[in-house]
């Protein structure tokens, strides 16, 4: 089964341009564009918030490309342009930066 989350690199480290491609929900409901919001945290609070459009790939992956700014955790979750999101049941998806 294919992950409907991919990140790359991994590790990530603070000022790594990571690439984001997401198959999830959203997208296999036919969403005409696909935002990801992402932020870095050091506590429970998200900072350095921002909304990039994703573009769509052949593969069915939409893709996104961003800077990681410094915190303890890279932190994102999806919507599309009727504000739909898909935050993995309401937990975002987070990844340690080292």
């Amino acid at each position: 089964m294919k992950k409907e989350v991919n990140i790359a690199p991994k590790p990530i480290h603070t000022g790594d341009i990571v690439t984001v491609s997401y198959n999830g929900k959203l997208a296999k409901n036919g969403a005409e564009k696909l935002y990801i919001h992402a932020g870095t945290s050091s506590s429970a609070n998200w900072q350095n918030i921002t909304d990039i459009e994703m573009q769509p790939g052949s593969n069915g992956y939409w893709t996104a490309q961003l800077e990681v700014q410094n915190g303890e955790q890279f932190n994102f979750c999806f919507k599309d342009s009727a504000n739909n999101w898909d935050n993995n049941n309401h937990q975002d998806w987070s990844y340690d930066i080292y």
